[in-house]
């Protein structure tokens, strides 16, 4: 019997990011993203062993563009869908992992719009426009913070007052759960254990950035909190701040919530501090000409990333491990080696050559001799969710 099939699906407010995957590939049949929805420059771009494709999408919506993926699908999958597998960002704590989507999972996203309110509005677009065109194909819902849900109390809550967790849910959650999960089964499976075995640290490092302490397949703490803003430096975003800047903010500068929120989550990160991008390569372009708002873009991202890994340690019982992934984590060498520089107190120490050389788009080590493990895997996930998403089918059936 072949293997089956998952369509996985990643809706955001103007765009649906898409992939076919074969069970136990690791590559996709089909893979692409409808951008610029809901206008007139609406489009779909595909790839396939064919090369890039692309059309426009008219009138442009979610659901024409879940439409216009329908011939794709039918043309690329040699055997009907066993699940269309939807990525979403906030399960609160009402999911523990994978669920199978039903009104009162509907509901439940719903309800944990507030806590995402820029993510999970956009997943349920997805969610209704897939099912919309796919109504017989089981649809599964994977979390970001599901994979987090295993942190114990003293990691996850925050020194507030007990009804704002107990009546309105105010914990620390973690995102890039699915990610952190696969490059940790992959970093043990590498060493030739078993997929859920290890004490990792993982950095998961792109336009958004988190951390995380993985201990035999579970998190046990996470750098990201009750948004994905807490945390460390990101693109466009601040990571941590002082609590109070809010208050300080408006008292000096007049400014309100919805200002303040924009400074933190668009304005900040990477582009704020450097003034010029949020863009790592072009950040370590401008540093090599000189840039000094470049330069110190980076040394900040790569102090405050190895400030949290080393805080992160704590978690765990010993260290096996540390796993780069992630755009920036997979491709930045020089941020790899800035960030290890302040690391040696973890025992890590960084082979320049094996850094600087690593092939693109490959795992391998990059730890110097007598360092601790030191591994920089691509994430996958896409296959993760696929995975997940059989999984789930299986176990209830």
């Amino acid at each position: 019997m072949a293997q089956r099939l998952v369509l996985v699906v990643n809706c955001g407010s103007s765009s649906i990011k898409f992939a076919l995957r074969r069970e136990g590939s690791s590559a996709a049949l089909l893979s692409g993203l409808a951008e610029q929805l809901e206008s007139p420059k609406a489009i779909l771009h595909w790839h396939t062993t064919d090369g890039k494709q692309s059309q426009a999408l008219s009138p442009g919506g979610h659901a024409d563009a879940m439409a216009s993926l329908l011939p794709l699908i039918d043309e690329y999958a040699d055997q009907p869908l066993s699940a269309v597998g939807h990525r979403v960002v906030h399960g609160g704590e009402h999911f523990t992992g994978a669920a199978l989507i039903n009104p009162e999972v509907i509901a439940a996203i719903e309800a944990n719009a507030p806590l995402a309110p820029l993510h999970n509005p956009a997943n349920l677009i997805g969610i209704r426009a897939a099912q919309a065109v796919l109504p017989q194909i089981p649809h599964v819902a994977i979390f970001d913070t599901a994979f987090h849900q295993s942190m114990p109390p003293y990691a996850y809550r925050y020194a507030l007052p007990d009804e704002l967790y107990a009546v309105h849910g105010v914990r620390r959650y973690g995102f890039h759960g699915t990610s952190h999960q696969y490059v940790t089964q992959q970093a043990a499976l590498l060493r030739g254990w078993p997929a859920t075995q290890g004490a990792w640290l993982s950095a998961h490092l792109g336009n958004g950035c988190s951390n995380c302490a993985v201990l035999d397949g579970s998190s046990l703490d996470t750098s990201m909190g009750l948004t994905p803003l807490e945390g460390l430096v990101m693109g466009t975003r601040s990571g941590d701040v002082d609590p109070n800047l809010h208050a300080h903010l408006g008292r000096t500068l007049g400014w309100d919530l919805p200002r303040i929120e924009r400074l933190l989550n668009r304005e900040s990160g990477l582009l704020g501090l450097s003034g010029l991008s949020n863009d790592m390569r072009e950040l370590e372009q401008a540093r090599k000409d000189g840039h000094d708002g470049a330069k110190l873009a980076i040394e900040v991202f790569c102090y405050r990333l190895a400030r949290s890994l080393a805080g992160l340690a704590v978690a765990l019982p010993r260290l096996d491990g540390l796993i780069f992934t992630g755009g920036i984590g997979e491709n930045s060498a020089l941020t790899r080696a800035l960030t290890l520089k302040h690391l040696g107190i973890l025992g890590l120490q960084v082979d320049p050559d094996a850094n600087s050389n690593l092939p693109r788009g490959e795992a391998g080590n990059i730890e110097a001799a007598g360092s601790t493990t030191i591994l920089v895997i691509p994430t996958d996930e896409e296959r993760q969710i696929a995975e997940e998403s059989l999984h789930l089918l299986d176990a209830s059936n």
